[in-house]
């Protein structure tokens, strides 16, 4: 869309070297990535929760009532492979509704946000008539210019969205992201964000929850704990995985049910999602 849906991905050209992750040696490389990241618990666009949670480590039933739209732009996109794929192992019914080049509820007031969030609201209205979620988790995108008035309006209009639905509204802060010359003049706005998300939720405690993945990333793009692609704004399966690990116990830990294991799911099927080829990670 316009300038802002650069490449296929919604951002800046993507890298053509590419990252070695072969399937033999996925799970060790994974593995790793998790404990890297503090984390050792624990296709396609939607999950069904049907997964051998015997195997996985979680009784089975115990997630089931649980189902997961997660909401976001291309960023959420490459992180929806390995959130379905532990959400399933844990039982949890997942639809990603993520948009490559857009994905913004917020309007900030500009073409590019006015049109991208439009769309991303008729899009919404319809996902949650159809699917009928219980978590409707929105990741901050790198489009929610808005000032910070009009950020809390959007994120206002998602908790009444998700309460109207009998669901619940999750935010989620974006990873760090390495900021180049499309995104300099929005930087104001997108530190603005998350703050105004966590204001949000603190202000609708009953329907709204914020969960900060600095807690996870860190603040440094470039940092190896951010665990960026070669674009230093996705993610290549390992960050995928840790972020899946976090906030899949994150949730369990709010919604009542318990994360499997990252060996029942980190090695799956899910490595060979063609996103990561497109960003240059190898699967």
């Amino acid at each position: 869309m316009d300038n802002a849906r650069k490449t296929s991905t919604g951002h800046r050209p993507l890298p053509t070297s590419r990252r070695t992750l072969t399937a033999a040696t996925a799970a060790v490389v994974l593995g790793a990535a998790l404990l890297a990241c503090g984390g050792g618990e624990g296709e396609g666009t939607r999950s069904s929760g049907r997964t051998d949670r015997t195997a996985a480590g979680d009784p089975v039933g115990r997630g089931g009532d649980t189902k997961v739209l997660w909401v976001g732009d291309s960023i959420a996109g490459a992180q929806a492979p390995a959130l379905g794929a532990a959400l399933d192992a844990a039982g949890v019914t997942f639809q990603n509704a993520s948009s490559d080049g857009g994905g913004t509820i917020v309007a900030g007031g500009d073409e590019i946000t006015e049109k991208i969030s439009d769309d991303t609201w008729k899009a919404l209205e319809k996902q949650i008539e159809s699917f009928k979620p219980t978590v409707i988790a929105y990741q901050i995108t790198t489009y929610d210019w808005g000032t910070p008035q009009q950020q809390r309006d959007a994120y206002e209009k998602l908790v009444s969205a998700a309460e109207e639905a009998g669901a619940k509204a999750v935010f989620v802060s974006a990873p760090p992201i390495r900021i180049d010359d499309f995104y300099r003049p929005h930087e104001k706005r997108l530190k603005s964000a998350p703050e105004s998300a966590a204001e949000t939720a603190e202000a609708n405690a009953d329907n709204a929850l914020f969960l900060d993945s600095g807690q996870l990333w860190g603040e440094d793009a470039s940092a190896p704990k951010a665990e960026r692609a070669a674009d230093g704004i996705h993610n290549c399966q390992q960050g995928a995985a840790a972020f899946a690990n976090w906030f899949v116990k994150e949730l369990g830990n709010k919604e009542g049910f318990t994360p499997a294991k990252p060996d029942a799911w980190a090695a799956g099927k899910w490595t060979g999602d063609k996103r990561f080829a497109t960003l240059g990670c190898d699967g």
